[in-house]
């Protein structure tokens, strides 16, 4: 633990954490100015209902659905079974993803975008190829559903940074974006920050995460005990007055995530009742 950024707390900010695992279930977050989430990823080794239930016992309104949770070829009594879970838990649907588009096939992209419907998800977080990424767009218009293009870091042949992702979609319809990975950002050795001011009003999402070494991918920890600079980047975001999903994808401790994930979520609810002040 870094106790000058967990002492942001407690001392810097004076805020007093909801328990994690309180009851009943009331989300803590502020949905006018930020939307705390799960992306359903961090719960990867686990059935949709224990994704659900411990989302809801983190006290999160809003989740981002992995396939893992909801197959992509699942037919229509099960998407509304799935639905009704998540919606009698209180989760509010903010996407899906990350779905992957790697086939040059129209097919394959309709049926992910009939699947989003269907679902009732406004957004898909995507991880395009460079040839597929442009042939979204007329889905992206006949759906109306958003997408945000994941970038996955140095590993990324396609689009590593939020900049290679802006590249292509600036020039595209509004609704076609960037979920930025804040992890994978920092490892390319792109300033975090300055990324999010850049993408500006083409960020339609978020995944975040922290790490102790920007140049080490094992390097992750939760959010707070590593050198992510979280103050700066919710600051940004306020003066953005940025309206999209902040996810958290919690990628280690897979067997056992919670206790991290309350870590990090209490640390950002600290940071953000700084911002408040």
């Amino acid at each position: 633990m870094n106790p000058s950024r967990r002492g942001f707390l407690g001392t810097a900010v004076g805020v007093s954490l909801a328990p994690a695992f309180a009851e009943p279930f009331e989300p803590v977050e502020d949905s006018s100015t930020f939307k705390l989430g799960v992306a359903s990823y961090s719960f990867r080794e686990f059935s949709r209902r224990i994704a659900i239930k411990w989302t809801k016992k983190l006290n999160i309104a809003y989740i981002n659905i992995k396939d893992v949770h909801l197959p992509l070829k699942a037919n229509a009594k099960d998407i509304e079974k799935a639905k009704k879970e998540f919606h009698d838990a209180g989760l509010t649907i903010l996407g899906g993803g990350n779905i992957t588009f790697d086939k040059d096939d129209e097919a394959d992209i309709r049926s992910k975008f009939e699947y989003a419907k269907a679902v009732g998800m406004p957004l898909i977080v995507c991880a395009p190829t460079a040839v597929t990424l442009p042939k979204m767009e007329k889905y992206v218009k006949e759906f109306d559903i958003k997408i945000a293009v994941h970038n996955h870091g140095p590993e990324d042949k396609h689009f590593p940074t939020p900049q290679s992702v802006l590249a292509v979609v600036k020039n595209m319809d509004p609704r076609c974006g960037l979920c930025i990975d804040i992890g994978h950002t920092a490892r390319t050795g792109v300033d975090v920050v300055a990324s999010i001011r850049e993408a500006g009003p083409r960020l339609h999402d978020m995944h975040v995460k922290d790490l102790t070494d920007f140049s080490k991918k094992e390097a992750k920890v939760p959010c707070g005990d590593g050198i992510m600079p979280f103050p700066s980047i919710f600051s940004e975001l306020k003066k953005m007055n940025y309206k999209g999903g902040v996810m958290l994808e919690y990628e280690i401790d897979e067997d056992d995530p919670v206790y991290g994930m309350e870590r990090s979520f209490s640390y950002m609810r600290g940071v953000l009742a700084g911002l408040r002040t």
